[in-house]
């Protein structure tokens, strides 16, 4: 038999059905509550109490925190990758008898929100949708928050850039298709096949911009491309309920041939966007100035899609050439976008109709901040040509003076949001208001005066209305004319005729006035969203002065040079810099700067040897950021920076494995070479750092010579910087011309090291691996145990070769005379060498067979 649901979770369990992936936040009363499953995840993850609820025969698990703290719960559970559909009640619970009316009113997704505890005030909040017909893809992003849309085509290699670079926070495909491999950690959400029709798609976009094709978009053709784009409208109107999105105004084309290329690797260890430690930075906290989030988000987009087209790169230096000259403009400047809000932002809540009364006060603000910037450039206007469409909006600006009062509250429900003048109606209801507060000051006197009651007070509270309050000890006093309403413990409280008139007078007073100001804020408004195109134009310019401000603020501080961009194939640096290193040295200390040249014809590949931790990844690692940051039109660390454009940067830097694809450490460094070698290009710059270290010493010198060769007489002749200790590379300067050997200097003293980190011609013959062995606080007899092996090794290498070496360190030398070994003891150690295969030993497998032996030996 059938348990029996009360009626309420009857309610619930009918909306829910039609939301089965989302959790439903439910509003009974006061509190937003979760049942089953959903209240066990949101106890969870709110760190909430978990109940229970009697639910007809049986009960059901709940959990739910009150109404207004969804602001603070909300993010956090949409931060945990949770669709959360909101349930709110639809009719006034007062006036209804039985079950309120209630129904989802938005369902918020990681892709898809305008809250500003889950969006990140500098990062795009992207949805992207994915469609796939045979081997090609289709791809849509959409911010719904900036109204920014953007659509693609191409190879699964194409997707996997663009989710990268974009870094979407959802992904929405096709119920019918498999999601790649790649993006299966991502947030993702299958969408019903109907979404995905071309003639649904279609008419979806043209409906929206009100255009008959989308050839004024440059997509027309670009058929998986628009039929991604069409799905994220169904997703946004049908299933998230965002069907207000006229902020959305335009569809634009990723050109992605017109900016340098970077994979996922490069952006991973160059650092660029996320730090590879916690508590590190990134470039782009290194360099980040800005002051608005319209900025803030520029900025990012430069870093992940620096420019190809010298001219356009120029003009940006140019503007911070402009600032670094007018030093009292820029910091004038500086002030005044310190106060300028998140337009973008702003415009998505203004036409989803989220806006409050106090964020277009923001608004208003901003755009008088943005009069003023231009009113200060004015003087420049040949200069900056580019900025003349900023602020076209004198006529809104007045507009919003007049109309708003200067203090706005959070809630409109709070009223005082309308100026006194703009409606007749409004007015007289304000001052029948006021004069009321002066009525009941003037009753209270005259009562007091009546009576002699001299604590007597009038107040008033949402249950009694307005009320006549008076203590126990004064209750003979009372007037036979008074109602008596309530009875507290010390006091007593009472109506009179009067006070009743005047209740209802004033109530409905405030209740007009309520919906006067609420019909004329909306009014305000439409009127607004009618200078949407021209909002985003401004935001847009001032995201552009924002970054050429702040790029100033950059070079004058950090003392950064303007480089030289041209068509050539060479990079030359003199004294250049790694920013992320010099912003974190200790006060007082000073990064060594280093000189390097690479071009196509003299000097291709870098071949760059030395000890462990000189700076030889420092040095490979700088020379990419350096050319990334000319090409996003930033100034440079270096006293010098020349620099032939570049298309692609590839990097192969640092050691990690993939276990949960079954990828060893070694795998992962031959698949980020594969991919390097079958995509280089005549504009390429290729870093690689230790290539061949995860395998035997022979197989990675084998491979990382072989891996040289093959760049040396590519035809593309890509340039390189190689850092290895294989110094037997050395050797390849001598039969490939465009091969140069350098290394990075240091001084020994009395058996003692000191890095120099300069960067100097010629091959090391040494990598000082023992002694950085010995600055990690490696056992003492380890390391001159090491050493001992590490001369046999040599004498041994220079004699008879690498198979006699490992058989003098095994047979020779590892008598451990240092240790008194019980026969026993010998036996074991014997048996533990005759299984090192000496073939393919090398001096650090040596040095932890070493470590295996002292264990044996109980030292």
């Amino acid at each position: 038999m059938a348990k029996k649901e009360t009626p309420l979770m009857t309610q619930y369990n009918t909306i829910k059905a039609k939301y089965p992936d989302a959790l439903l936040l439910f509003r009974v009363g006061d509190f937003y509550e979760t049942f089953g499953t959903d209240a066990i995840k949101t106890s969870q993850i709110l760190g909430i109490v978990l109940t229970k609820r009697a639910n007809g025969e049986g009960h059901i698990e709940l959990a739910g925190f009150p109404h207004h703290s969804v602001d603070s719960y909300l993010p956090k559970l949409v931060r945990a990758g949770l669709r959360v559909a909101i349930c709110d009640q639809l009719e006034d619970p007062k006036s209804v008898k039985g079950i309120v009316k209630r129904g989802v009113t938005e369902l918020v997704t990681p892709g898809v929100t305008f809250n500003e505890q889950v969006l990140t005030s500098k990062k795009n909040n992207f949805l992207l949708s994915v469609h796939k017909e045979k081997e090609k893809y289709g791809v849509a992003l959409v911010d719904i928050s900036t109204g920014e849309f953007l659509v693609s085509e191409g190879n699964l290699e194409k997707l996997l850039h663009i989710v990268h670079t974009f870094d979407p926070s959802e992904i929405i495909y096709q119920r019918s298709a498999v999601l790649p491999s790649q993006l299966k950690n991502k947030n993702s959400f299958k969408l019903e096949d109907w979404a995905f029709q071309y003639n649904y798609a279609y008419e979806k976009l043209t409906n929206h911009f009100k255009t008959n094709s989308l050839k004024g978009f440059g997509i027309e053709g670009l058929k998986l491309g628009i039929i991604a784009a069409g799905s994220i409208f169904a997703y946004l109107v049908e299933d998230t309920h965002h069907a207000l999105l006229q902020h959305i105004t335009k569809i634009q084309l990723i050109p992605q041939d017109d900016y340098l290329m970077m994979d996922h690797f490069t952006l991973r260890n160059l650092e660029i966007v996320y730090p590879s430690h916690p508590q590190g930075k990134s470039l782009l906290d290194i360099i980040d100035k800005t002051a608005t989030p319209m900025g803030g988000r520029l900025l990012r987009r430069r870093l992940i899609l620096p420019l190809k087209s010298v001219d356009e790169i120029n003009r940006r230096l140019n503007l911070i050439e402009f600032f670094n000259k007018e030093d009292h403009l820029k910091y004038e400047i500086q002030q005044l976008l310190k106060s300028i809000s998140d337009l973008d932002r702003l415009i998505g809540k203004l036409a989803s109709e989220k806006i409050s009364p106090k964020e277009v006060g923001y608004l208003r603000q901003s755009l008088i901040n943005i009069h003023q910037i231009k009113n200060l450039l004015h003087p420049f206007a040949e200069v900056l040509a580019w900025i003349e469409p900023l602020n076209n909006l004198e006529e809104l600006i007045h507009y919003l003076q007049n109309y708003l009062n200067e203090e706005l509250p959070v809630n409109i429900a709070k009223g005082n949001v309308i100026k006194t003048g703009i409606s007749e109606e409004l007015d007289q209801l304000r001052g029948l208001q006021n004069k009321g507060k002066n009525f009941l000051d003037e009753m209270c006197e005259r009562e007091i005066e009546r009576t002699g009651i001299s604590s007597l007070k009038i107040s008033f509270n949402g249950v009694f209305g307005y009320f006549i309050e008076v203590r126990n000890t004064h209750k003979d006093k009372v007037p036979a004319d008074w109602i008596r309403k309530q009875t507290l413990v010390n006091a007593e409280r009472y109506i009179t005729e009067e006070l009743k008139e005047y209740e209802e007078q004033i109530l409905g007073a405030e209740e007009k006035i309520s919906k006067i100001e609420h019909e004329l804020y909306r009014k305000v408004c439409e009127n607004v969203m009618i200078y949407i195109d021209a909002i985003q134009e401004n935001s847009k310019i001032i995201a552009e002065l924002d970054c050429g401000v702040g790029f100033s603020e950059l070079a004058v501080s950090e003392s950064y040079t303007r480089p030289i961009l041209n068509d050539s194939f060479a990079i030359e640096l003199k004294e250049a810099r790694h920013p992320i290193i010099e912003n974190a040295l200790p006060l007082g200390e000073k990064y060594i700067p280093n000189d390097l040249f690479l071009d196509k014809d003299s000097q291709q590949i870098m071949m760059v040897t030395g000890p462990n931790m000189a700076g030889k990844s420092a040095i490979l690692r700088q020379t990419a950021i350096i050319c990334l940051m000319a090409q996003i039109g930033s100034f440079v660390p270096a006293k010098y920076a020349e620099i032939g454009v570049l298309d692609k940067i590839f990097t192969r830097v640092g050691a990690t494995d993939n276990i949960s694809a079954g990828e060893s450490t070694f795998m992962v460094e031959m698949n980020e070479a594969a991919n390097i070698l079958n995509n280089i290009s005549d504009r390429s710059l290729i870093l690689l750092d230790e290539i061949g270290r995860g395998t035997s010493t022979y197989d990675g010198v084998s491979i990382a010579w072989a891996i040289a060769e093959y760049l040396h007489q590519h035809p593309t002749q890509a340039k390189t910087l190689f850092a290895t200790h294989y110094h037997e590379l050395n050797e390849m300067t001598v039969n490939f011309e465009r091969i140069k050997n350098f290394h990075v200097s240091i001084q020994e003293n009395k058996g003692n090291i000191i890095f120099m980190r300069k960067l100097l011609p010629g091959g090391s013959e040494h990598s000082f691996g023992i002694h950085v062995a010995k600055l990690a606080g490696m056992p003492s007899k380890v390391v001159n145990r090491a050493n001992e092996v590490l001369k046999t090794l040599e004498k041994s290498r220079s004699q008879s070769g690498s198979k006699d070496s490992a058989k003098a360190i095994t047979e020779e030398n590892l008598q451990l005379s240092f240790f008194q070994l019980d026969d026993p003891v010998l036996e074991n150690i014997r048996e533990e060498l005759t299984k090192i295969d000496i073939n393919t030993l090398t001096p650090i497998e040596a040095l932890m067979k070493l470590n295996s032996i002292k264990k044996m030996i109980g030292k």
